[in-house]
């Protein structure tokens, strides 16, 4: 077998990085390379088309093996398993107990209670846990800050009281004055004093994570992956220096943080940003702390909500299902699947159990839980994984010379550049640079809303309090919130108008034309008439104004716009808009005849939708 293997080698000689380019430069006969094949990302660094071996020997980052400090290829060595979590929301805490034991006997094995504004008591602590081995689970909470002591001094004696081994229990508390602050603008006074009570109270639990870094924040606000990240670390950097302050062992602290990232969609830098985030913080507590153990970064991830959107609504589906594959090759501890259906009503039955099902797929199907970092290796993620380092890093350099995460928070820096990276981000959806399928790009041209409504991201005071924020705030405004506020616009309108395709002259062009005037005007809700092809602009107009059109969309060929586009305007005669698809060299002649109106890939699609709105709706 190795004879034949070495013969087969043979046959097919290596070939030089230098015979690639040559190639490649020769098929783009004439069009610079950095300008065709190479991607300018939105963390500020490039990415080739190809990636050889010569790539990667000279990066430390492939000397290191799993569960090696600094963890780049994660922090386990004989498997890749995660918590499968699901969160519950209790408001009655029999009735979300009988919630928690039935999703538990569905493949979920970490519970997330939501505990809102209950009264944490002994009462409900037993009831909500009745019948659930807490000892095999891993067992998360989120309370009013204001009750958090009071839940940690309450879980201790009731696990005690159960006789589990405290040193086995796994699980967490969420408190993070740092997300209060950048989500509602409020700080906690009290913060230092919390998390002196929950080191004490949770020392039996050692185990029990506490201190969280929320990066899904961040990300949720439209923040690219290099902010997400370069902040988090600036984030969890300044809960050390904290906790530093108050006495707390390096170590120990180190062992109570936990990360809360997002994944978005762009699934290899998704990737690389979890491989990138462990190294990075294994880098940063190595300097506070000699025990490589603590370095081991604790990272909870939950799909993103920024992509997820109203109308087409299945789509997220497979939005969250390969961010969830992203996160399980990266090696993340557990993860959350977040329902299909959040954007625009309550999760329920059949939404969870998708969304459950989800990551189990990946578990028991495709077996992801077998293999350790997957990606190692690769070329590409390799690099993706080092570039982001950089950027990353350089972020976190700059905050920490800036006063460190809490200072730029109060001075309201960090927020102003994560909004600034929102508003970029809902430029390039308008523009299509970012594609939300059946929102921005293909949408669904029969679809209806129904009464869906997109809910309005809330968090508001558990305890009460003043509703003045002290600092700036995030905007979470999801991607496709414009998009979905001008289509819910049309269809209350009492006439959707309808967009018909006069089809005329060659082919393909027109052909490719109407396709792309289809979906750039259903964007908007618009009904969409589309035609096989006229033979004269009359005949195209007739049958427009025979169906009703509001609008009439000339599809047609750059040179056979100077034939067709004036006589079709003329004819058409005001009685419905009129639009041209494409951007011909004749563009300013045909304006000169009076023509205004151009659809093509360089539209800003959403401002050009909203104008056809203001001019169109009753």
């Amino acid at each position: 077998m190795t004879k034949k293997r070495e013969k087969l080698f043979t046959e097919f000689p290596p070939i030089s990085t230098e015979q690639w380019m040559e190639k490649i430069t020769a098929d783009l006969k004439g069009v610079p390379f950095e300008k065709k094949l190479v991607w300018r990302t939105n963390e500020g660094f490039n990415v080739r088309p190809f990636y050889r071996l010569e790539d990667v020997k000279d990066l430390k980052t492939i000397n290191s093996l799993p569960g090696e400090f600094p963890y780049l290829r994660g922090n386990k060595k004989h498997s890749n398993e995660w918590w499968v979590r699901q969160e519950v929301k209790v408001k009655d805490a029999k009735e979300a107990n009988e919630k928690a034991l039935d999703i538990l006997n569905r493949g979920i094995n970490s519970l997330s209670f939501h505990l809102g504004k209950a009264e944490v008591t002994e009462a409900l602590i037993e009831t909500l846990l009745k019948d659930i081995k807490a000892d095999i689970l891993e067992i998360n909470f989120t309370c009013c800050k204001k009750q958090i002591v009071k839940l940690a001094e309450v879980l201790v004696p009731y696990y005690k009281k159960q006789g589990y081994d405290l040193a086995k229990m796994q699980g967490s508390l969420n408190f993070d004055y740092l997300d209060k602050m950048l989500k509602r603008g409020f700080e906690v006074p009290e913060a230092a004093d919390i998390l002196k009570a929950l080191f004490a109270a949770l020392k039996e639990l050692p185990l029990y994570r506490f201190v969280t870094v929320h990066g899904i924040t961040l990300n949720n606000a439209g923040a690219f992956n290099y902010q997400e990240l370069g902040y988090a670390l600036a984030w969890g950097n300044e809960y050390m220096n904290q906790l530093a302050e108050l006495g707390i062992d390096a170590a120990e602290a180190a062992r109570r943080i936990k990360f809360h990232f997002g994944i978005s969609s762009n699934y290899f830098m998704e990737i690389a940003k979890f491989r990138a985030a462990r190294m990075l913080w294994a880098t940063i507590v190595a300097q506070y702390t000699d025990d490589k153990e603590a370095a081991k970064m604790h990272v909870h991830a939950e799909t993103t909500s920024f992509n997820l959107t109203v109308f087409d609504a299945y789509m997220n589906l497979l939005r969250t299902q390969t961010e969830a594959m992203s996160a399980a090759i990266a090696g993340i501890d557990s993860m959350t699947v977040v329902p299909f259906n959040t954007a625009y009503e309550k999760p329920n039955d059949f939404s969870e159990r998708l969304a459950r099902n989800q990551q189990l797929l990946l578990l028991e199907e495709s077996h992801f839980d077998k293999v350790v970092d997957v990606a190692g290796g690769s070329f590409y993620i390799e690099n993706l994984t080092v570039a982001l380092a950089e950027q990353a890093w350089k972020l976190f350099l700059e905050v920490e010379a800036d006063g460190g995460f809490l200072a730029q928070v109060k001075a309201g820096k960090v927020q102003e550049a994560v909004n600034a990276s929102n508003v970029a981000r809902h430029t390039n959806v308008a523009r299509r640079k970012e594609v939300l399928v059946g929102t921005n790009q293909y949408p669904n041209f029969t679809e209806l809303s129904e009464g869906k409504e997109p809910i309005a991201p809330k968090c508001k005071h558990c305890c009460g309090g003043n509703d003045t924020p002290q600092y700036a705030t995030l905007n979470f405004d999801r991607a496709a919130s414009e998009f979905e506020a001008l289509r819910l616009q049309t269809e209350k309108s009492a006439h959707r108008p309808i967009a018909f395709m006069l089809t005329i002259g060659n082919l393909a062009m027109r052909q490719a034309r109407a396709q792309f005037s289809c979906n750039f005007l259903a964007c908007a809700g618009y009904q969409v008439i589309d035609n096989l092809g006229f033979k004269t602009v009359e005949e195209g107009v007739d049958a427009a104004l025979k169906a009703g059109a509001d609008i009439v969309v000339l599809c047609s060929s750059d040179d056979e716009y100077a034939t067709y586009a004036v006589p079709a305007f003329k004819y058409l005669d005001g009685r419905a808009m009129f639009i041209v698809a494409g951007a011909p060299a004749c563009m300013d002649d045909l304006k000169a005849e009076g023509i205004e109106n151009f659809i093509h890939v360089r539209c800003n699609v959403l401002d050009t939708l909203k104008e056809y709105n203001a001019k169109l709706l009753k």
